[in-house]
């Protein structure tokens, strides 16, 4: 597999994760920066997905962090 489709994948892995454990935090998929672009046409590499990636483990990580059941 090439570094594109392992992005692609934990990309999948994360938001499928979040999804059907965390539904509360779905909704927050659609307002992470990465899908606001600032441009018309923005150039999507792979740095912007692995940036991408790294933002759905930090809002998990957040997220658990703070609900911790007691």
């Amino acid at each position: 597999m090439n570094l594109l489709q392992n992005i692609e994948n934990e990309i999948i892995r994360l938001t499928t994760l979040i999804n059907t454990e965390y539904p509360e935090l779905y909704i927050f998929l659609e307002e992470t920066p990465i899908t606001i672009p600032s441009v018309n046409a923005p150039d999507i590499n792979i740095k912007v997905m692995e940036d991408y990636i790294e933002s759905l483990k930090q809002l998990l990580k957040h997220h658990i962090e703070t609900h911790k059941k007691k």
